[in-house]
């Protein structure tokens, strides 16, 4: 007979993790997740204190996915892999970018957090940015990292339910010449390049760049710390 896998605070956040992917985060309860595991639901409470426990430990997860370059990376390079891997992790998990930026169950920040952002933050000192343009720094990437995940997710949901079945290519087709005939050509265009181009990360990216060439320019020009 083969022995029953241990249960264990890690194996359940790595299911509960599994389940959110697949299903969404509203869909996941202690019910379904033990089911998962094939144990009992009370059993899950002997691991994790609660439902929010719960669901703050897999957004830990997500954040961990984060990759934070050491110090043998430059400055620059550095802040362009981590927020490539944000934005990547949270595409992976598109209900976790609210939920880490929003208040814990227990409302207190969490270590993986904190971790990212120290680190963050660290870069920019040790780069030479002075206390007052780290602070803006830091805003300024968190900000895109976060703000065009949730944009991205937010449209891509939303032109899914427009679709009601048909293909993006096809509701394109039927929409953009009613934007040019109500007067919206700029518009239209917009629309077009859209589903021209389909390169999400490569918008990410050159928005990235912008904010990292600004950051370059007024590190030059910053008045000495």
């Amino acid at each position: 007979m083969a022995r029953r896998t241990p249960l264990s605070r890690e194996r359940i956040l790595a299911t509960a993790l599994r389940l959110a992917d697949e299903s969404g985060i509203e869909s996941l309860t202690m019910r379904k997740l033990a089911a998962a595991l094939g144990v009992e639901a009370m059993s899950l409470y002997n691991h994790v204190a609660n439902k929010g426990d719960l669901v703050d430990g897999i957004v830990d997860l997500v954040v961990d996915e984060i990759e934070l370059p050491d110090g043998d990376v430059d400055w620059r390079a550095a802040m362009r892999a981590c927020a490539m891997s944000a934005y990547e992790a949270f595409l992976r998990h598109p209900w976790a970018g609210s939920l880490a930026i929003g208040p814990t169950s227990t409302r207190q920040p969490r270590t993986p957090r904190l971790r990212y952002m120290e680190w963050l933050l660290q870069r920019l000192r040790e780069a030479g940015f002075s206390p007052e343009l780290a602070y803006h720094a830091y805003h300024a990437l968190d900000a895109h990292i976060l703000g065009f995940t949730l944009w991205q997710l937010g449209h891509s949901a939303a032109a899914s339910a427009a679709a009601d079945g048909l293909g993006l290519a096809d509701l394109a087709a039927r929409f953009i010449p009613e934007l040019r005939a109500a007067g919206y050509p700029h518009l239209a265009q917009h629309v077009e390049q859209h589903l021209e181009a389909n390169d999400d990360a490569g918008e990410f990216a050159f928005s990235l760049e912008l904010i990292l060439d600004g950051l370059e320019r007024a590190q030059v020009q910053q008045a000495p710390s």
